[in-house]
């Protein structure tokens, strides 16, 4: 599978992840919110190094200008 997440859009999930890990540190969030957000950042993070996502790829839609 090739890469479908442009630059911008594998810099906002990365930054979105390390928010998420920031609530998490300091104590905003805890508990079930803190899990299901914390599954969230892993995915986004992933999705964000690897410039692969797969619902992207699902709905034939492509940030990636290159």
């Amino acid at each position: 599978m090739s890469k479908n997440e442009g630059t911008v859009d594998r810099i906002i999930r990365a930054l979105i992840a390390i928010g998420i890990a920031v609530l998490y540190f300091t104590g905003a969030i805890s508990g079930t919110l803190a899990i299901i957000l914390g599954i969230v950042a892993v995915v986004l993070l992933a999705t964000s190094v690897l410039g692969l996502c797969p619902l992207y790829a699902a709905l034939k839609i492509s940030t990636n200008k290159g």
